[in-house]
């Protein structure tokens, strides 16, 4: 989670609706319909959110959801080509979501919800995969808990007490 000092008004943040859903409830009197938005917020250098907001119109609903996202944005670490650190396997309800780091010009090979999430990250070559079920909304917020635990290269070499070329290898 990222703190408010970084939502300054410079940063320009895109916004993608994965899904909107209607949604009932059964009261006394029939049944009452609302709608759930499902959004993606993200500047496209690092930081992306996912949130969810319901209300009885799909604006409302949609505005709800952005602020929701703002409030539950990630910092992910990219490094050189657009990609990440290390390959991470992000899970949540029924869904798993496998993220590998890919070499410079694959582009995002990643489906549905997944997609948005890495692109609107700023991620421009990864490979991915959605495991288990394909609720829109598990699947972006298993792809947000594996991004939110990558960890970056310098990172790795303090927790090691070891310099970055030895980390990579070289």
């Amino acid at each position: 989670m990222t703190n408010r000092n970084t939502l300054n008004k410079n940063v320009r943040w895109e916004k993608r609706v994965v899904k909107i859903a209607r949604v009932s409830k059964v009261v006394k009197g029939g049944k009452k319909l609302s709608f759930r938005a499902t959004l993606v917020t993200g500047n496209r250098n690092g930081l992306v959110g996912v949130g969810i907001g319901k209300a009885e119109e799909t604006a409302l609903a949609i505005k709800k959801a952005e602020v929701n996202a703002k409030k539950n944005l990630v910092k992910v670490p990219l490094v050189k080509g657009q990609t990440i650190p290390h390959s991470i396997i992000g899970n949540t309800g029924g869904c798993k979501v496998f993220i590998r780091p890919a070499v410079p010009g694959t582009g995002v090979i990643a489906g549905g919800a997944v997609r948005v999430v890495l692109e609107l990250a700023g991620v421009k070559n990864i490979l991915s995969k959605q495991l288990g079920s394909n609720n829109a909304l598990n699947n972006a917020r298993a792809t947000v808990i594996g991004l939110k635990n990558i960890k970056a290269i310098g990172q790795i070499a303090q927790k090691r007490q070891i310099s970055i070329e030895q980390v990579l290898g070289n």
